[in-house]
């Protein structure tokens, strides 16, 4: 055809070494064999050979799938068999333990027979006596035994340097026909019938919260329940106040130590303030730490030149030198100890303000005091300084000292700690918060594990178990809702603590505290239920079966 251009020639198709046609993208479309039988076939047998492909990856895939889970599975049953096999070795060195105490047995020696009382003197001798063993113009040294002083050695149930080591009762007699009145010695006290089986552990009952012993009381009058001794850690708390007054009088000469000191308590304060709950991460508070140390060390080498005090009026019990002791001399800065309080009621105050609403954070906090009061350089004698804290302790939550005391009354709530604010009491919900916090706080402190550590632990968890005693070991009638919240707040979250360091005890005494205390409370109130509720929730959050 005229002015067309010619058509391009096709080229023969090339063919697999199969048969089957290879072309291009173009050719398969515009191919005159696109639609052809054999075209067909090529492409089905093409779709068939990658499907299979595909298929074969796949049940490969799922054949390594199955391979992992059972290696997973067989993993996690050894896991739970080892688990099972440490559980039964640990439980079964702890009844071997349990065995062997129960195995050992004390000979107790047989009681002295009853001394024979003395002849009656055939002749009275008018000669003068001393003065000092005079009662009226009478001699007072009966039976050869000078009567005891009122002195805080000659307690009931202490004997004194110069008590006789059995009763002076069959002298009485012959006192009475001297003119003499009688005087009623009182028996050693008995140690009460002990849930936790710690007889003897608790040396000093209760007396109302504050409030020292008469000195005039007569000594043939009925013994009270409250002992005559007045409370040490009483006196530790006047004594700090004491303290208080002597850093001001020294703030007045010496400006240095007035402006130095303010800063020092405002930043031990905002340390304590800001320790937080880690969730697991390391070294959160570790800043807030290292600032109250350097605060603490600055205190001690007394650059402000502060006056030395004795810290024998801020302990419980006297010390003497310890070889080897950082600190030996018989007295401290009180800058220094003044800081220590500081801190004590700085720890009190969150456990108070922050742990009543959410006990969860006296966990940081507690860690904070051990390792703050542990520190080697911070110990006078080898011991720690805890007395102070505890002191503080004593005032605001007595029921851990064993404490008791009806909340209906004034008295009462005196003993229980219940807080006044302008001269009122505070409400009851106040004062239940203040001692949750309170109770996790002292859980907090007491329940550190040393083990891995090279210092000494300032409050082991003996005295942990020492407070839940005194309150467990309260007679049903002087229950008070005070300690049943109290005794909660330290075991909530802590129990996993107690059962590590007391193992099958741990969990009888768990048992008592949670079960048997509660059922023995004349009244169910919410605080007793409370206790129950708390076993309940354990062994459905822990698997910890109590009853």
């Amino acid at each position: 055809m005229a002015g067309s251009s010619p058509s391009p020639t096709r080229r023969p198709p090339r063919h697999w070494a199969s048969g089957s046609p290879q072309r291009t993208v173009l050719e398969d479309i515009l191919g005159d064999d696109r639609n052809s039988e054999e075209r067909h076939r090529v492409l089905l047998e093409t779709a068939k050979r990658e499907h299979e492909r595909v298929r074969q990856d796949a049940l490969k895939v799922y054949h390594d799938q199955l391979q992992r889970d059972a290696r997973l599975q067989l993993l996690e049953e050894r896991r739970k068999e080892e688990h099972r096999i440490r559980m039964e070795e640990q439980l079964a060195a702890e009844r071997v333990e349990l065995n062997a105490l129960k195995a050992k047995k004390i000979a107790i020696p047989p009681p002295l027979p009853d001394p024979e009382p003395p002849a009656p003197p055939a002749v009275i001798k008018r000669s003068q006596p001393p003065p000092s063993l005079q009662v009226n113009n009478v001699p007072a040294k009966t039976n050869g035994a000078t009567a005891p002083s009122l002195s805080t050695a000659n307690l009931p149930g202490v004997p004194g340097p110069g008590a006789p080591a059995v009763s002076s009762t069959p002298a009485q007699p012959q006192a009475q026909a001297l003119g003499i009145a009688p005087v009623k010695v009182p028996e050693p006290a008995k140690p009460a019938n002990s849930v936790l089986g710690i007889n003897g552990l608790i040396n000093n009952p209760p007396q109302p919260n504050g409030v020292a012993s008469t000195p005039g009381t007569s000594r043939s009058a009925a013994p009270s329940p409250a002992p005559a001794q007045p409370d040490r850690y009483t006196q530790i708390h006047k004594n700090l106040k004491i303290l208080r007054k002597s850093m001001a009088e020294q703030a007045k000469q010496n400006p240095a130590l007035k402006e130095r000191m303010g800063d020092m308590r405002r930043e031990i304060r905002k340390s304590v303030g800001q320790l937080t709950v880690s969730s697991g991460v390391a070294g959160v508070n570790k800043t807030q730490q290292q600032k109250i140390l350097q605060l603490l060390r600055e205190a001690l080498s007394n650059q402000l030149q502060s006056q030395l005090m004795d810290p024998s009026n801020f302990i419980l019990k006297p010390r003497n030198p310890v070889e080897g002791a950082v600190n030996n001399d018989p007295a401290l800065p009180s800058i220094f100890l003044y800081l220590i309080n500081i801190f004590s009621k700085a720890a009190i105050a969150q456990f108070i303000n922050e742990a009543g609403a959410r006990p969860e954070t006296a966990d940081p906090v507690g860690i904070c005091v051990a390792a703050t009061l542990s520190e080697p350089d911070f110990l006078w004698r080898g011991e720690s300084l805890m007395d102070i804290m505890l002191a503080k302790f004593r005032v605001v939550c007595p029921v851990l000292f064993g404490y008791r005391g009806s909340e209906k009354t004034e008295q009462g709530r005196q003993r229980l700690g219940w807080w006044k604010d302008s001269g009122r009491w505070v409400a009851e919900q106040q004062h239940m918060d203040r001692m949750t916090g309170l109770g996790a706080g002292f859980a907090a402190i007491s329940l550190r594990n040393f083990a891995a550590s090279k210092k000494t632990n300032p409050f082991p968890p003996r005295e942990y178990w020492a407070a839940m005693a005194r309150i467990v070991n309260t007679p049903p009638a002087e229950i008070s809702n005070t300690q049943c919240v109290v005794l909660k707040a330290m075991v909530e979250n802590y129990e996993q603590k107690f059962i590590e360091f007391y193992g099958t005890a741990g969990v009888v005494a768990l048992r008592t505290a949670l079960l048997e205390f509660p059922a023995r409370a004349p009244q169910k109130s919410a605080a007793v239920n409370s206790l129950e509720v708390l076993a309940q929730l354990l062994r459905k959050d822990t698997g910890l079966v109590l009853g």
